[in-house]
């Protein structure tokens, strides 16, 4: 689960009698001490309304009007600081404005003093105290608050692990419509956990978060769809869901998709459609489906035939160590047919994908080595013993 600010903003115009459209009189009450027109004009400045953008001037309004208790602004000020705009980005000064306006009830303020408690930030990390600062909020009808509290429970930090108290609250923000909940209700519901196993309660639950743009939701609809995993398999379905994910930027869906496109399931075959959604989740590192657009090139489905190209991508995926990949370079350098042949370059790349467990590589590795000198086998083998995988983009972000 990531913990992730929510960034809310307090409505514009309080009722203080001072018309928004009146600037010069908003500042005049402001100067005379009032904390409401003080908030609004901070608000007007941080939002760009009527005025310049100018989170420093946003920042110096707030604190005038947070001094005064003012539990609105105390929030926001807390959010510049947590955020760094107009002051020093400080979480501990976050956590400080938070704290006292989470002390007068406002439940964004207790529910973002509680991340700050979750993730250690700006405060010595204690699930306890974020667990009871949910909680506050929580009870106030928050469903951000709701979703973060039945995930503690879930989980067991801070709170004893219950998951009849986590669907009790992740229900309560799914009615919300609040999309973790219910993505993390169908999970329950699949795996009979806190509730007795119900299939269709969870895809029920997966479908009104999946509606909703819920990643993990869509993700999960169309591997169920496409397996027949708790529904009738459904290629149809999965193209659709597998569809939206990979719309979303995700690389394992758009791989997928490519797949579905390649194979004609649920969807007209179409190796044009397959080679981009596989060069999408290519170029985020995907290793299959740098495979597989290798694959495209070298047979020219669905882009030019061109074995440079084919060869490029299935040398991303063997640096990965994509076992496939690898037991391609070695028919690559086997055969002199997309890379220079070379026995020694073919035994090192077949002797990787053998020790994954490639049987068609462990094969042709001691085939070939009927061909070699017992010292080119000697460099093949330290070659592969010295080989390691490249890491991706993807791999140093987890």
């Amino acid at each position: 689960m990531f913990l992730l600010h929510y960034l809310v903003i307090i409505p514009l115009f309080l009722a203080t009698g001072v018309s928004p459209d009146s600037l010069n009189q908003l500042k005049s009450e402001a100067n005379r001490g009032s904390a409401a027109a003080q908030y609004d004009l901070g608000v007007r400045y941080a939002k760009g309304t009527g005025v310049p953008q100018d989170y420093m001037e946003a920042a110096k309004w707030y604190r005038k009007a947070a001094e005064q208790s003012l539990a609105s602004a105390q929030y926001d000020l807390g959010l510049l600081y947590a955020e760094g705009q107009g002051v020093p980005q400080d979480d501990a000064d976050a956590a400080k404005w938070y704290r006292k306006a989470a002390d007068q009830g406002l439940a964004i303020a207790q529910f973002d003093l509680g991340l700050l408690y979750a993730n250690g930030e700006g405060i010595s990390q204690d699930y306890a105290e974020a667990a009871k600062w949910y909680s506050k909020a929580a009870d106030q009808g928050l469903d951000y608050a709701q979703y973060h509290l039945g995930w503690l429970y879930h989980e067991g930090q801070g709170v004893a692990q219950d998951y009849a108290e986590a669907i009790k609250w992740w229900r309560k923000a799914a009615d919300q419509g609040n999309a973790g909940s219910q993505n993390d209700l169908g999970m329950l519901y699949y795996e009979g956990k806190g509730v007795v196993q119900d299939y269709a309660e969870a895809i029920k639950w997966w479908r009104k978060a999946a509606d909703q743009g819920r990643l993990e939701a869509q993700v999960t609809l169309a591997v169920l769809y496409a397996n027949g995993e708790g529904v009738p398999q459904d290629y149809a379905e999965a193209v659709k869901w597998y569809q939206k994910a990979a719309e979303q930027g995700y690389a394992d869906a758009q791989f997928n998709l490519g797949w579905m496109y390649v194979n004609g399931r649920g969807i007209a075959q179409d190796y044009a459609e397959a080679a981009k959604w596989y060069r999408k989740a290519a170029d985020q590192g995907h290793a299959f489906a740098q495979c597989n657009l290798g694959r495209l090139y070298n047979a020219g489905h669905g882009v030019p035939q061109d074995n440079l190209e084919g060869t490029k991508w299935i040398q991303k995926a063997a640096d990965q160590g994509n076992a496939d990949a690898q037991f391609g370079l070695g028919l690559f350098y086997e055969t002199g047919e997309g890379a220079p042949k070379n026995y020694v370059m073919a035994h090192m790349w077949y002797n990787l994908a053998a020790t994954q467990g490639n049987e068609d590589a462990q094969r042709r590795r001691d085939e070939i080595a009927s061909k070699m000198t017992t010292e080119q086998i000697a460099q093949a083998k330290a070659l592969a013993s010295k080989w390691k995988p490249v890491e991706t983009e993807t791999d140093r972000e987890k």
